[in-house]
């Protein structure tokens, strides 16, 4: 039998939050949070674990977690090994009939399964599916993400698709049975044709269907910075859209600040952007006043 108190005390105290955690956890209380994992906090042996003991944390205390992972880097491994070339326009890989089943291999045969288990050892319970199981995640064969027609037109992508419709119907069976679902990015057009999906797209998606209190992508940044550099800790949406339209903000956290936009428009009470290489920064994020990376709110 799990201590519950003894494993809060040990992983609040090693964040050094605990006194300032209790309040959070009261809110939070019964909520669910959606948490993307990617990055460098999935390739680092100890970041994961700590990961996986965090996630395992917020169940205990209250917090219903769901986590969607990635799996890029680990893919593009893979490719290589095979020696298949990888191409990506407008950071979306682009997937043919040969690529997709590597990339449902690497997704949900391996990596979906090792990050259940290590939450498992870490004293949790939890189940690897993908978007495919289910019915959870119907797809649109997908565009550019910069939709420009006269650049790229969605055959140009192959099998790479964009939630349309997300049956949340597991994800609440398995909460009644306080089991922690961990989801591949993989879904299926009405046709039962597989599709890729960008890790982050896809954890949008879920939280806004399940009206998730927040909404949490772990990247390999601080958060959303300023001209300056500087961090941003709070952004509400029109905010985020003027600055994305000013170029304060470009590159690749673009579609990232999109996703957190069109989950909190779509449901979800809050999204944040939080830096995945900080030791228990999820927790910092939600049990501390400042947390630790960017959030956006509506309006």
């Amino acid at each position: 039998m799990i201590d519950k108190a003894k494993v809060r005390a040990e992983w609040l105290g090693k964040a050094g939050i605990l006194t300032e955690a209790l309040p959070y956890m009261r809110r939070y209380g019964g909520k669910t949070f959606v948490i993307k994992y990617g990055g460098h906090a999935m390739g680092d042996s100890k970041l994961a674990a700590g990961f996986a003991h965090d996630i395992v944390l917020l169940q205990q205390v209250g917090i219903y977690p769901v986590v969607v992972h990635g799996g890029g880097p680990q893919i593009g491994a893979m490719l290589e090994r095979l020696e298949i070339e990888s191409k990506f326009i407008d950071g979306l890989r682009v997937t043919d009939s040969a690529t997709v089943e590597i990339v449902e291999m690497v997704l949900s045969g391996q990596l979906n399964k090792n990050i259940a288990a290590e939450i498992s050892r870490a004293g949790g319970k939890a189940i690897g599916i993908s978007g495919k199981d289910g019915n959870l995640i119907t797809v649109e064969k997908a565009t550019s993400a910069s939709g420009n027609s006269e650049v790229i037109n969605a055959a140009d992508l192959g099998f790479v698709g964009e939630p349309s419709e997300i049956n949340p119907f597991i994800i609440h069976a398995l909460r009644e049975t306080e089991i922690i679902p961990v989801i591949a990015p993989l879904g299926c057009d009405v046709t039962g044709q597989t599709f890729n999906i960008n890790a982050d797209t896809a954890a949008g998606a879920v939280a806004a269907s399940v009206d998730a209190e927040r909404l949490l992508l772990l990247t390999d940044v601080e958060g959303v910075l300023d001209k300056d550099g500087k961090l941003i800790p709070e952004l509400s949406t029109y905010e985020a859209k003027l600055l994305m339209e000013d170029g304060t903000i470009s590159g690749g956290m673009i579609p990232k600040l999109e996703t957190c936009i069109s989950a909190v428009e779509n449901g979800a009470e809050g999204a944040v952007i939080i830096d995945g290489r900080v030791p228990h920064g999820v927790l910092l994020e939600i049990f501390t006043e400042h947390g630790s990376g960017t959030l956006i709110r509506g309006h």
